[in-house]
């Protein structure tokens, strides 16, 4: 879907053309990954690729920003005194189904502060979890936060080959797989 440009809107329209410029990235990375070229977010969002550049100057700096929707949820979800472990990880399977991009960009090589870190947020929300976890033997005791996120790297890598239409099955087998299983009870 692309959109005709907007009428020049002058200096006012900056955090328009962010907003539409972010609303772009989500959709542009939840269908086609975030190596998608950046143009084609320019174009959705109606700007032009100067825009784009003034407000994120890198791709990573526009991927945090689409995904700090995700992880601004993530950690409410977490903050919850009654969530546990297995909500927090259903709450991101549902992001990984809807976009892997997500995933994507915490496997990335964390080579700026913005990627730190979006990577060291997720950290913090799941360490917690992982302990509590591992004290009510939800999940065995020599399983680290980073197992839990390689196990969410694993799960994004798999359905980023799969058609939409096929994900929450996928998702429901490997979580099957693996020695947790964030599923609700049957």
């Amino acid at each position: 879907m692309t959109s005709s440009p907007r009428a020049n809107g002058g200096r006012g329209a900056g955090a328009t053309n962010r907003a539409a410029l972010i609303a772009a990235a989500r959709s542009i990375f939840a269908t086609h990954g975030l190596d998608a070229p950046l143009s084609s977010v320019a174009r959705q969002a109606g700007v032009g690729q100067g825009s784009l550049y003034r407000h994120f100057p890198t791709r990573s700096s526009l991927a945090v920003a689409v995904f700090q929707e995700n992880l601004d949820a993530v950690e409410e979800l977490a903050a919850h005194g009654d969530s546990t472990l297995g909500d927090v990880l259903r709450a991101l399977t549902g992001q990984a189904i809807q976009s892997t991009a997500f995933f994507e960009m915490l496997q990335i090589e964390h080579v700026d502060a913005d990627s730190r870190d979006l990577a060291r947020r997720i950290g913090a929300v799941l360490s917690p979890m992982v302990e509590a976890a591992h004290a009510d033997g939800t999940i065995a005791r020599w399983l680290t936060t980073d197992d839990v996120l390689l196990c969410m790297a694993m799960l994004a890598g798999a359905l980023a080959k799969s058609p939409r239409a096929q994900r929450d099955a996928v998702a429901a087998r490997i979580w099957m797989l693996l020695p947790f299983d964030p599923s609700p009870p049957r």
